[in-house]
């Protein structure tokens, strides 16, 4: 925390925050982290010294998958845990400090840096660059001797570029496949996978290698549907451990076998929400039947400027599976049983399908399979 001149005055302290968990174990869960306290600059390093010495005698050891501090937080509750830090610190933590509402910021293209000069972020699809991309910005840092930035999404950031540098570190950099943040698509933008296989020993699947066909495949739909490029946070790991915060995400894929996923939804733009699981063990081969009615749904019923995952958070998983079950794609309606209603019953299921955001045929099925349980 900084005051009116930038000058750094202390820290808001969180604690209990990890994404990861193991498959069929409810015991292990992704966690958000809690605000602890405030802490003047001088006291850090000794509050930071309280907590670790509270995990230590305090955290599980008998199982190391409950060995996370945030399985003692969560235990503890936030009241408790504090409690004992600050015994171990030897003074009371200060009210949390407020925060701004929480933006998530990416940072890439062209930014002032505030000083006179540029920063520019640079779009590395999944952390991953090689070839002549590797070269090309290998080049560019060492001409103008540019320090650089990793960001938490696996992007880079070239600092101190001055604005004569600007087009041809730009054209550089484009020429070897490295795309502006204007030419990305926002599938692509905000899409994010942990490298898996072959690389990871945990990795029970592939993400980084099957992930940008993902976004093909998911983009292609968006389209289909009339959704065109819609942003929407989508992360894919290779197992539960949750490396690339799938459980963060509007739409998180997290390896549970071979091209096979469970399926977590809801988490918010911002990050700031966890997603739950949606739908167990989807084959990859099934993304589009999956996503589809989800996608419809959305269409269909999202409020004005309400994202994916929002929207999710809104309606609930029942009102989805209840919508997905029933749901009929449009180019399966002509392959479809062909049955007659008279005038009135068709002009009652063409104002309740306009009510409920569906397709006649969607709500046909819908209605007829409801009798048909209750005969």
């Amino acid at each position: 925390m900084v005051d009116e001149k930038g000058e750094l005055q202390g820290f808001n302290l969180l604690v209990g925050g990890g994404m990861g968990r193991t498959h069929r174990n409810e015991d292990t869960f992704p966690r958000l982290a809690d605000p602890l306290g405030y802490v003047d600059k001088d006291d850090i390093f000794h509050a930071i010294k309280a907590i670790v010495a509270a995990q230590r005698d305090y955290g599980r050891r008998d199982d190391r998958k409950q060995a996370r501090l945030k399985y003692l937080v969560d235990e503890w509750g936030l009241d408790k845990f504090r409690s004992v830090v600050e015994q171990y610190l030897g003074k009371k933590f200060e009210p949390f400090k407020p925060l701004p509402a929480w933006k998530y910021e990416d940072y890439l293209g062209w930014h002032e840096q505030g000083d006179g000069k540029l920063f520019y972020g640079v779009f590395v699809q999944n952390g991953r660059i090689k070839g002549d991309a590797k070269k090309a910005l290998r080049n560019v840092i060492e001409r103008y001797e540019l320090p650089v930035t990793l960001t938490a999404n696996q992007n880079v950031i070239l600092r101190d570029v001055e604005p004569a540098w600007k087009e041809d570190i730009q054209a550089t950099l484009e020429a070897a496949g490295l795309a502006d943040v204007v030419d990305l698509t926002n599938v692509d933008r905000l899409s994010m996978a942990c490298p898996a296989l072959p690389l990871c020993g945990l990795a029970i699947t592939e993400a980084e290698r099957s992930m940008p066909d993902v976004n093909k495949r998911v983009l292609t739909l968006l389209h289909r549907l009339g959704l065109g490029d819609e942003p929407i946070t989508m992360r894919m790991t290779g197992c539960p451990n949750g490396c690339a915060r799938p459980y963060m995400a509007e739409i998180g894929f997290v390896g549970d076998g071979p091209n096979t996923y469970q399926l977590w939804l809801g988490g918010s733009p911002n990050q700031t929400r966890l997603a739950k699981v949606f739908k167990e063990r989807v084959k990859l081969r099934d993304l589009e039947a999956t996503l589809e009615p989800l996608f419809a749904a959305y269409k269909a019923r999202r409020q004005s400027g309400e994202a994916f995952g929002d929207f999710v958070a809104r309606v609930g998983f029942v009102a989805l599976w209840e919508y997905a079950n029933s749901y009929v794609a449009a180019e399966k309606v002509a392959t479809l049983p062909t049955i007659s209603v008279d005038e009135d019953t068709y002009q009652a299921l063409e104002a309740a399908a306009k009510a409920e955001g569906k397709t006649i045929a969607h709500v046909a099925v819908e209605r007829l399979g409801k009798n048909i349980k209750m005969r």
